[in-house]
This record gives C-alpha cells, structure tokens and sequence, in this order.
C-alpha cells in the first residue's frame, strides 16, 4: 500500500504539474511575455509547485526536516542532475540576463538561506523577507519582458473573441485541475515517504534531499529535457534556475510564514547541505558564462557530482567504512581539480578579444 501511494503520489504530481505549467504558459505566451521570462516565472512557478504542495503538507504535519530537505535536495537536483541531464542530450544555449541577474541573484538568495538558518529556525520575518523579493523580482521580470516584446495588434473578430474565451476557459481549468492534482498528490507522497523512512530506518531529512526532492523534481526534469530536445533552449535553463529561486523565496518563504513556530533547521544541513545548495549554484556562474552555453562535458561534469553528493548521503546515512575514504578524494582532489578547471576557462574566456560592434 506503501509503495501504491507513492508511486501514485508522484503520477499525480507529474500530471498536476504538466496540466499547470500547460494551462499557464498558455496564458502568459498571450499577454506578448518572452520564453525566458515564461521559463523563469510561470514554468518555474507551475514546476515547482509539487515542492511547495509537499513542503506545506509536511510543515503543517510536523515533518518540517522533510519541507526543508525538499528544497534544499530539489534546489542540488535542479542544477546537477536536470541541467547535467538536458546539457548531455542538446548542448545549451545561455541567456546572457540569466548570467547578469538571474545566477547572480540565485547565488544571493542560497548565501541568504545559511544566514537565516544559522539561529536553526526559519522564522516568519524571514518567510516575509522572501515572498517580498518574490513579489519584486516576478514584477520586475514581467516589466522588462513587456517592455521588449509589444503585445501582438489586436485584430479580433466576434468569432475570434469566442475562441479567445473558450481558450481561456480551457487553460483556466488545466490550471485549477493541475494544483488540484498536486494537493493530492503531495499528501501521497509525503505520507508514503514517512513510512519509508521509518520502515528503513532512515532519516526523514535524508529522504527529503533524496526520494522527495527527485521525485518533486520530475516535472523539472520533463520539462527542461523536452524543452531542450524542441529547441527552446531559454525555457530549459530558465526553468531551472527560476525554480531554484522560486524554491527558495515561494517555498521556503510561504513554508516558514504558514508553518507553526516556523521550521526547525538541523545542524547537518547547516553544516553540509545549504553549503552544497550555495557551492552549486556558485558553480553555474563560470559555466554560464564561458561561451554562454552548457556543454555536453559541463552536463557530464553536473551528472558526476549529482551522483557523488547521493552516494554521500547513502554513506553517511549507513555509517559505512567507506565515508571517510570517499570524503578525503572528494575535498582534497575532485572538488579542487574542478575549481581550478572552472577558474582557468573562466579566465580564458575573460582573456578573448570581443568582436567590434559597428555602432
């Protein structure tokens, strides 16, 4: 029964995600916004909504380790896993904004989550903090949007009125249906994950960065992969890096507002976690930014560490032989190769000469 429900509170939270993000894309293509910022406010709004079903779901139970992983988890899996994955199948293509604002801007807010978890609560001022830069930051993208695509002429006829309506109506309803479909399906989820936890003895917060946080990604990961795999490479990396900010001030923000007592933080993910969350989103800056693209070797490069930070969490989880050794080659040789084959392409890149614009 166990495995029933959670299997089909992740069915649910797919479809509830896909009918979202379908209905409300709709919506904003019609009001002249561009793919980026579609990819950056309503598909990463619509994606991640399953981590914002699930995070209240487990706050208001008293599960505030597994609202709390599932951020943090979905914000590493986004990164390392969902753009590893789309890079490894089409090379993309990066927005020079997302280098500019939206990286940079990331990287604060996952720098800010350690401040305000270093008292180990996240309080209510701290979730007003973040839903006022959601509400400044979502208005300030749309502005821009808007100010560079005009809003199409409006040549409408009474029939091509009716159809307008009849549409809206429809991309309304896959709207509500979908978040319908998420609320149900979070509850599947969540309480399924509980009973794994403490059938496998494991801890809820391991569960959370790990089977929760993948599981409430894949809408993430449907959506940056076929994306990529169509061509609209802005909806693929903005989608991620929109979702990690939507997470963090949407999530994370609502969460610690609704939440009894606001949400408890655990020394571990303190000391462990949200650095990771910080070292992965620093990560996206030099590789954004040489050449403006992901290669197939940067999407490798994120699968491996995707890959080595799970098995970390499984090691330590069993307090197996193994940790010490795996922790020693991945702080003294993997992690410091990699920093200084970023640093060295980065400087590369700063060092090529700029094409002259004739203007």
């Amino acid at each position: 029964m166990t495995f029933l429900l959670f299997f089909g509170g992740l069915a649910l939270l797919i479809v509830g995600a896909e009918a979202l993000v379908r209905g409300a894309s709709r919506l904003a293509a019609r009001l002249g916004i561009s793919p980026l910022v579609v990819g950056l406010t309503v598909v990463a709004l619509g994606t991640s909504s399953p981590e914002l079903a699930v995070a209240l779901k487990a706050a208001l139970s008293g599960q505030a380790s597994i609202a709390v992983g599932n951020v943090i988890g979905s914000n590493i899996f986004n990164v390392l896993f969902i753009l590893g994955l789309s890079a490894v199948v089409v090379p993309l293509v990066v927005s020079r904004q997302l280098v500019r604002l939206d990286v940079p801007l990331l990287i604060v807010l996952s720098v800010l989550v350690l401040v305000f978890a270093l008292d180990g609560r996240f309080g209510r001022l701290d979730g007003i903090v973040f839903l006022i830069g959601l509400v400044l930051y979502t208005g300030f993208l749309i502005l821009q949007s808007r100010k560079e695509h005009s809003a199409p002429t409006d040549t409408s006829t009474p029939e091509s009125n009716r159809a307008a309506s009849l549409q809206f109506l429809t991309n309304l309803a896959l709207t509500v249906a979908g978040l319908g479909l998420l609320i149900l399906g979070s509850r599947w989820l969540v309480d399924s994950a509980i009973a794994f936890a403490h059938y496998l003895g494991i801890s809820e917060l391991v569960i959370g960065l790990t089977i929760v946080a993948g599981g409430t990604s894949l809408p993430e990961v449907v959506t940056s992969v076929i994306a990529a795999m169509r061509g609209e490479r802005d909806i693929a990396v903005g989608n991620v890096v929109g979702s990690n900010i939507f997470n963090i001030m949407a999530v994370l923000g609502l969460t610690s507002i609704i939440a009894p007592g606001g949400i408890p933080v655990m020394p571990a993910v303190i000391g462990f976690d949200i650095p990771i969350m910080i070292a992965v989103a620093f990560a996206c800056l030099p590789i954004f930014f040489t050449g403006h693209r992901i290669s197939r070797l940067e999407g490798a490069l994120f699968l491996g560490y995707y890959g080595a930070y799970t098995l970390y969490l499984i090691l330590a989880a069993s307090h197996h032989d193994a940790l010490p050794l795996f922790s020693a080659v991945m702080l003294f040789f993997v992690i410091p190769l990699t920093i200084l084959t970023l640093g060295v392409v980065a400087l590369r890149e700063l060092r090529r000469p700029r094409p002259r614009s004739n203007g």
